[in-house]
């Protein structure tokens, strides 16, 4: 079932669709800004199992929550 879900042909036109739908202007633009967004994901969690214990957790203020 999954093996032949993303063959070229598909991914060629999923890409002439995202053409299209977001313009020639637009599609470098969000692609960059996927690229960021997934790189600064993998750094944090690269980060987070580096060192679990530098990780600084904000105080909670519990009597702010209750009111």
């Amino acid at each position: 079932m999954i093996e032949g879900l993303l063959q070229p042909t598909h991914l060629l036109i999923i890409l002439v669709v995202a053409l299209f739908i977001f313009g020639p202007k637009k599609l470098p633009e969000l692609g960059q800004g996927l690229g960021k967004g997934i790189r600064s994901f993998r750094d944090s969690m690269k980060n987070i199992t580096e060192d679990p214990e530098k990780i600084e957790t904000p105080p909670s203020n519990r009597s702010e929550n209750t009111k």
